[in-house]
């Protein structure tokens, strides 16, 4: 028993496993789920004499739409140059430019496997990573996270996007497309106040329409009320008939906008088909930020507003062990425990913006809830419901794939 829940895996002899009184996430009361040959056989209503023992909590898998694999666990090499106080976001990307020097193939695979044993043990099947894109030559990251892409199939479904500085657009965008397109990869780009902007937005969708290519952005991260290439953004995925297949992550400046403003701008996003990727770790860390000060506004975009208008919501990890963040482990569900408070949502309702959500934009059929014929892919929580999950951040957990139990794994990077 764990935290007064019985772990309820049990196996009979003709190898099905049934997981006993579970609570299961989007269905009332408790239940039996029935595995058999890796996949869900049956999920039943539990006896009452079962029930009253607590069973547990049952999850689908996690997903994660917006990381950085490149980035990630550089912190201590930064740290170890004693760098100058970070302040704002601008900061934090100087600062990764100093270490970018050190990203060598090997370095990057290095890196980048710790974060997918570490996501892979918390139950994460799907992850969406971008790629930075600084300059006219391929980045050293894009082979490596293609290689490692096939490497973890089966295990954790990685989607690769291109993080394109604006300004290479004119010069590299159509030789950028046609590269990400050969790799079956997602075009993107990182777009703040540039000169010329509608422009830009204007190339990223036209290229991405010539090359059939799903989009992702980076916009708007900043606090600056100007800044509004999000409706820039909507206003294209419309024009060019892209519903469903353009992602914007960030939008803090839609945080200072009027009522009426946000409105306009997230019932036009949800007419238009735009999902947003809401990052509460690094954009609570990064945004109005000043040394001895606490921070006042906190960047992050009005996601139940967005919610409410139509909009596909999730929220994801971005950053982890990075000078944009220097916190985190790859557990969407942490995650979404900070933002509970912090945007004031309701668990059970926004569940689904770590799990089915994140993997439809994804493309993955992982991650999604659990019904009778699905493959036994799900993770055991020792929690009564959401709520009780959400309160106890050490409640153990353990991740099914094809219905076993995934062994006890230590995935610490900073001990490998």
């Amino acid at each position: 028993m764990t935290n007064g829940h019985d772990i309820p895996h049990a196996a009979a002899p003709d190898g099905t496993l049934r997981l006993s009184g579970v609570g299961v996430a989007g269905l009332p009361g408790r239940h039996d789920i029935v595995v058999k040959d890796g996949v869900v056989a049956d999920v039943v209503p539990a006896g009452s004499a079962v029930v009253e023992a607590g069973g547990g909590f049952v999850t689908p898998l996690l997903a994660d739409a917006h990381v950085h694999l490149d980035k990630t666990h550089t912190i201590g090499r930064i740290r170890a140059g004693v760098p100058a106080p970070i302040e704002s976001l601008f900061d934090a990307i100087a600062l990764m430019e100093e270490d970018r020097p050190n990203w060598t193939a090997a370095d990057i695979r290095l890196r980048a496997s710790r974060a997918l044993e570490a996501a892979f043990a918390h139950g994460v099947g799907v992850v969406r990573s971008h790629v930075d894109w600084v300059s006219l030559d391929m980045p050293a990251a894009w082979p490596v996270l293609c290689e490692l892409r096939e490497e973890w199939k089966g295990r954790v479904d990685l989607e690769i996007a291109a993080l394109l500085r604006g300004d290479l657009l004119p010069d590299a965008g159509a030789e950028i497309a046609a590269q990400v397109r050969r790799d079956e990869a997602v075009f993107g780009a990182f777009f703040y106040r540039n000169a010329d902007l509608e422009t830009r937005v204007g190339t990223m969708f036209a290229l991405a329409a010539h090359h059939d290519l799903k989009l992702d952005f980076h916009v708007d991260e900043g606090l600056e009320p100007e800044a509004d290439g999000l409706s820039l953004i909507i206003d294209a995925t419309a024009r060019f008939g892209m519903a469903g297949r353009v992602l914007c992550g960030h939008a803090c400046s839609l945080s200072l906008r009027s009522q009426d403003e946000v409105k306009r701008i997230v019932d036009a996003g949800a007419s238009a088909g735009v999902g947003l990727v809401v990052l509460p770790t690094t954009n609570l860390h990064l945004q109005d930020r000043g040394t001895g000060r606490t921070p006042r506004l906190r960047g992050l975009a009005p996601l139940k507003e967005a919610r409410a208008a139509g909009m596909d919501v999730m929220i994801a990890s971005d950053n982890v062990g990075d000078a944009f963040y220097p916190y985190g482990d790859y557990d969407p569900l942490s995650v979404l425990r900070l933002a509970v408070p912090v945007a004031h949502l309701e668990p059970d309702a926004w569940l689904d913006s770590i799990t089915s959500l994140p993997a439809r934009w994804c493309g993955s059929d992982l991650s999604m809830p659990i019904a009778k014929g699905m493959p036994a892919d799900f993770i055991w929580h020792a929690a009564t419901d959401m709520g009780d999950l959400i309160s106890r951040p050490r409640s153990e957990r353990i991740v099914y794939r094809r219905g076993a139990p995934l062994p006890a794994q230590n995935h610490d990077w900073r001990n490998a």
